[in-house]
């Protein structure tokens, strides 16, 4: 049954307001991320972690993330609804990190963030599921204009908690709450998103592994993602390090937020001219520049002209796989083909970067370790770069989203 509040704005403004609500939705809930992705470590890093600590605490999440990601993708395709399942995880994350200020004890902290990620991981993964299907009765919508809703969110709240930051860290968890209860209220505008009875565990489910684009394509993806899982992790605190302060930080999250506008404004044109192997190449060629930059910079102002090339990374990376499963998953398995994108991008990859980057750093330094980070980019760009190359020589197309 469709909530009152899409009713109402259905009643007043048709779709246009429609797509209004899908764009505030995403920036409320990437505002929450812009809070937590990147002032967590900041937080953990005050009260005195060490980064052994912190990257086992920013690792660990994942990997119960990991595990839910299958159970929350499975649910969105059984469910009556998809938006009962989003909401739930909303509910679930905005009501969890409230429990974080309570105690400093490293076990806690680590009990309480698997809770946490085992709703927040998913919120993305799910919204996207549930925008794209809408976007299929909407062909004169465009994702990547209703994903500039989320840059835009993310930017506004990075400058203004980076301000808060400085001397009110702690409210960053209420705050984070606050945006939950924001998306939830917003979700109420969305149309039902109705699930398919599908089995897309088991066998049935190993055939999203048999799609040997997509596989490929992922593969680029997870390889570039866990350099930037060891970016999440360990570059706020990196930055601090380097003599900035909370509203710096926060300036260079709203830059690399703001570098993804272009993308996001002509990513439908994109598509029809690049093939999708070439953007993700460009992609990991971007990642591999940027940490090589971070590993030669010891200025704090200097970074952030640097990063800028997010905007040739992340948003890249997201919009594009998001895309391509929408259009290249059987309907019935769209959920958890999104899912399985999540499970190992947010999950997976975060694991690594930031677990064996929080080692890493400890025994080498964060300096070297984004420096080997750049290494992995490169390397992945002349791996797969030669892929296609030989898959061109021998008359194989690389495919568009076009096609």
């Amino acid at each position: 049954m469709e909530g009152w509040l899409f009713i109402f704005l259905k009643r007043k403004k048709g779709l246009t307001t429609r797509l209004y609500a899908f764009m505030l939705f995403y920036a409320v809930i990437y505002m929450g991320n812009a809070v937590y992705g990147t002032f967590l470590p900041v937080y953990l890093y005050n009260v005195k972690f060490s980064q052994e600590q912190i990257g086992m605490l920013l690792s660990l999440g994942p990997l119960v993330a990991m595990l839910g990601q299958p159970i929350w993708g499975a649910l969105g395709d059984r469910a009556k609804t998809k938006n009962s399942v989003l909401a739930l995880l909303l509910i679930g994350s905005g009501i969890s990190i409230m429990f974080f200020p309570l105690s400093h004890q490293f076990i806690y902290l680590l009990i309480l963030i698997c809770v946490f990620m085992f709703f927040q991981t998913s919120i993305f993964a799910l919204s996207d599921a549930i925008t794209l299907e809408e976007l299929d009765r909407r062909p004169k919508w465009n994702f990547g204009w209703i994903r500039l809703g989320g840059t835009i969110g993310f930017a506004t709240m990075s400058l203004v908690f980076g301000i808060v930051a400085k001397s009110h860290i702690n409210s960053m968890f209420p705050v984070y709450a606050g945006t939950m209860l924001a998306g939830l209220l917003l979700l109420w505008c969305f149309p039902p998103a109705a699930s398919r009875q599908a089995n897309v565990t088991g066998k049935r489910f190993r055939e999203l592994f048999r799609n040997g684009k997509l596989m490929f394509y992922l593969g680029i993806n997870f390889i570039v993602q866990v350099t930037l899982g060891y970016y999440y992790a360990f570059f706020p605190i990196y930055f601090k390090e380097m003599g900035a302060d909370s509203l710096l930080l926060g300036w260079s999250m709203v830059i690399s937020s703001m570098s993804e506008l272009p993308f996001l404004l002509f990513s439908g044109w994109i598509f029809k001219r690049v093939s999708i192997s070439m953007i993700l190449i460009i992609a990991a060629l971007a990642s591999g520049i940027r940490w090589f930059l971070f590993s030669i910079i010891d200025q704090p102002y200097w970074i952030l002209p640097v990063q800028a090339l997010h905007g040739v990374i992340f948003i890249v990376l997201s919009v594009t796989l998001a895309t391509f499963i929408n259009r290249e998953v059987p309907s019935e398995w769209k959920a958890s083909g999104q899912t399985l994108n999540g499970l190992l991008s947010l999950g997976a990859a975060r694991i690594i970067g930031s677990f064996l980057g929080g080692i890493m750093s400890a025994a080498y330094g964060m300096r070297q370790v984004f420096l080997y980070s750049s290494w992995v980019s490169m390397a992945t760009v002349v791996v797969f770069g030669l892929v296609v190359w030989l898959r061109r020589k021998q008359n194989v197309p690389s495919p568009s989203l076009t096609k």
